[in-house]
């Protein structure tokens, strides 16, 4: 398959007015980030609230995304759990379903050790058997330590940055990997997506509610005009602050404002609830960035 590039969204798991599970507004979304412009959807990760879901829904979500892409763009899975066992039986599946790529976070409620890691990974690879991503969002794993698993494993390929400061993270994979590492994408809702690019970033893998934005940044620099992709950047920059403060509530908001998904509800607890104030900076932030959507 050709090598991953550019912006793939991360899409977020939408619920309807009673909580459940809203199936024909994540097949929208798929809709909407191809339209976009995407080039490939990522789910169910960090973004898609992946762990405040069952077995089961992860198992049936997965596959409605890519029975949605129908191969008109790559899916990348999210295969993460607690132990080896579990992120293997998630690959496995993922690669039943048709996945074109699998990515995952470290086991995320007891840290492992450097062996365990390998293994954990090693175990995904062997599963999945197709390109390994590896998301670099919790402390444990170092430069070294990313370019032993990239050169070591089959299939293990790319890695998703996210640790501060994720720039010079970048640097560093991309100068000890070699050509065993694929690309390096950024994450973090891509609030670092310039200085990432200028290092070596290969794509990004935002959120979805403006993937048309991100892709017009994205075009911008490929094309050598960093000029244009900043001064986008800059536009779209406090949309990404808010929802760093605030959360992915904010995100999905921005979907329903688009007529993507139903409701801003989220499945994870304890979530801040937007006031008055937060929509109306909302609404001034979204005046700036309405001129550039495309759908």
């Amino acid at each position: 398959m050709a090598k991953l590039r550019g912006i793939f969204p991360v899409l977020q798991t939408p619920l309807d007015a009673s909580g459940g599970i809203d199936d024909q507004a994540l097949a929208r979304q798929v809709v909407f980030a191809v339209a976009c412009g995407a080039h490939g959807v990522v789910y169910p990760v960090l973004g898609s609230e992946f762990q405040y879901l069952t077995d089961g829904e992860r198992r049936c979500l997965v596959e409605l995304v890519v029975r949605q892409a129908a191969k008109r763009t790559p899916v990348v899975v999210g295969v993460a759990a607690t132990t080896g066992v579990g992120a293997a039986e998630y690959a496995a599946h993922a690669r039943a379903a048709g996945a074109d790529a699998v990515v995952a976070l470290p086991p995320y409620i007891a840290g492992a050790n450097r062996e365990e890691l390998f293994a954990y990974y090693a175990g995904v690879a062997e599963a999945a058997q197709c390109p390994v991503m590896i998301q670099h969002s919790f402390a444990g794993l170092d430069s070294a330590l990313l370019s032993r698993l990239l050169t070591e494993i089959e299939h293990v390929r790319y890695v998703k940055e996210e640790m501060a400061p994720s720039a010079h993270h970048i640097s560093g994979v991309v100068q000890g990997a070699g050509e065993e590492c694929w690309g390096v994408f950024g994450g973090a809702l891509g609030r670092w997506m310039i200085s990432e690019m200028r290092r070596g970033a290969v794509g990004f893998m935002p959120a979805a509610e403006v993937t048309d934005v991100y892709v017009q940044i994205w075009d911008a620099f490929q094309e050598g005009d960093e000029r244009t992709a900043r001064a986008i950047f800059n536009r779209l920059l406090p949309e990404i602050n808010l929802a760093g403060m605030l959360g992915m509530q904010v995100c999905k908001e921005v979907l329903v404002r688009r007529g993507v998904i139903a409701t801003a509800r989220m499945r994870q607890p304890g979530c801040v609830a937007l006031d008055a104030e937060d929509h109306r900076e909302l609404d001034r932030i979204l005046d700036d960035l309405e001129p550039l959507f495309r759908v």
